[in-house]
């Protein structure tokens, strides 16, 4: 697997200069023009433009215990607040002697980690000691004690000593005041041990962005089998779970119907919501129906993406509700909280919603949560993969050592495919053949979770 070249961005970036979508249909044709004209944004280009949304929102930061601090990005510069280690330590069971050998073994009981300061050795004297143990003063070594043998009184090497062996000195690994991390730092499992062996019992760092999930529709039900045109919810069970892998809060999910009672509410909640994320499903075309364009004209906001060249998934949606002057001069509203919000509007289609979050709302969380952006990689893929003709496509692959193998069942409201796969691969406008090399967007849960 190979990082990708910026020809692929390049590409995109042209693609959104001639792909045209009508505005939000669900399948309607990308090579002529819309609604109104309207363009859709090249793939590449969608994604940018999210992240850029995200990255001039200026950050909240908290102070938390360690234990809240997992998933979250550092604020501060994590400093050394003392040596480490703080004294002279064992790093072996065995024996600390001083001098040259053999030694007299000091009587009584040896000296274990946690024990107060041991006694000073003098010149040809050895004490049993512990792994993590505070060394004696005046000691010159440790020996291993499957490196030596006691006979009486006495301990004799069987092989040489040299001073300074198997001892960590004081400051080895820092020194106080040392930089240990920057700022911006992912607080992994392992941040959050170094912290506390650093001393830490708190972190500064900036919060989860928080979420709130707004599914549309009236033809959803919330249990048993899907009956008389009515389906089952899928996005309710898998945005929450899917939205916590990629580091955010979700604050809450809310289901609103079609009618214009539903329209009143998901305009009251893009205009009241206190999450910095409201995520929409459904109702981003323009039927008869679909009250998300209307309802962010009502709003004010400010579309920065309105559809995007790829399949599926290509009615999706970003815009921005609030002051423009609170994240470009950096300017935050009372009480500490960012007077900007975002909107992403995904299709209501299951694989299309899936496709939507995986180009909109991962760069974007992302970008809020001060996290930065994975590394691009592509893979070969095994046997050939039609395209569309003028849009990119996201199809659910399976990784294998060799290749990204493409599974079935990657129709729009499809979750078959995608339910088994490890990643999605980005197939260009025409498709590709057999063994190009295509870039791959992992899944959150088949590449480490909220600790990537």
């Amino acid at each position: 697997m190979t990082p990708t070249n910026s020809a692929e961005q390049a590409l995109d970036e042209a693609l959104a200069l001639v792909s045209r979508t009508p505005e939000g249909g669900a399948t309607g044709g990308a090579g002529g023009g819309g609604a109104g004209g309207h363009r859709a944004s090249g793939w590449q280009r969608a994604r940018d433009t999210a992240a850029h949304a995200g990255s001039r929102v200026r950050p909240r930061t908290h102070r938390v215990p360690l234990a809240d601090a997992l998933g979250e990005v550092l604020a501060t510069p994590l400093d050394a607040l003392t040596d480490l280690p703080s004294f002279d330590t064992s790093a072996m069971d065995g024996w600390a002697v001083a001098g040259p050998g053999p030694w007299s073994v000091r009587a009584g009981g040896g000296v274990l980690a946690g024990s107060e300061r041991p006694e000073p050795l003098t010149d040809g004297e050895a004490v049993r000691i512990a792994t993590g143990a505070r060394i004696p003063a005046d000691a010159t070594a440790v020996i291993r004690r499957e490196h030596c043998r006691e006979a009486g009184t006495q301990l004799f090497a069987d092989r040489p000593v040299l001073t300074g062996q198997d001892i960590r000195p004081r400051g080895q690994e820092c020194r106080s005041g040392d930089l240990l991390l920057p700022a911006d730092s992912l607080v992994t499992p392992a941040v959050l041990g170094l912290a506390a062996a650093a001393g830490y019992d708190e972190l500064t760092t900036r919060p989860r962005p928080r979420v709130e999930i707004l599914v549309l529709g009236d033809e959803l039900l919330t249990e048993g089998l899907p009956h008389e045109g009515l389906v089952r919810d899928a996005l309710s069970p898998m945005l929450g779970p899917w939205i916590d892998r990629l580091g955010a809060e979700v604050t809450g999910t809310r289901r609103l119907g079609d009618d214009p009672a539903g329209a009143a509410a998901l305009l009251e909640a893009v205009r009241t919501s206190t999450a910095d994320v409201l995520i929409t499903t459904g109702g981003t075309a323009s039927g008869p129906v679909d009250h998300v364009h209307p309802v962010l004209r009502e709003a004010g906001a400010e579309l920065l993406v309105d559809g995007v060249a790829v399949r599926p998934g290509h009615p999706m949606l970003l815009a921005r509700i609030g002051s423009r002057a609170a994240d470009e001069n950096d300017v935050n509203g009372e009480n500490g909280e960012n007077t900007v919000r975002h909107v992403v509007g995904l299709p209501g289609n299951p694989l299309a919603a899936v496709s939507g979050l995986l180009t909109l709302a991962e760069p974007l969380l992302r970008a809020l949560a001060g996290r930065r952006r994975r590394p691009r990689y592509t893979a070969p893929v095994q046997g050939d993969v039609p395209g569309h003709p003028y849009d990119t496509r996201l199809v659910p692959v399976l990784l294998s050592d060799e290749h990204a193998v493409p599974l079935r069942y990657h129709g729009p409201a499809m979750l078959r495919g995608v339910a088994a796969a490890d990643a999605l691969a980005v197939v260009p406008p025409k498709g590709a053949r057999s063994g190009q090399e295509l870039e791959i967007l992992d899944l959150p849960w088949a590449s480490g979770g909220c600790f990537t």
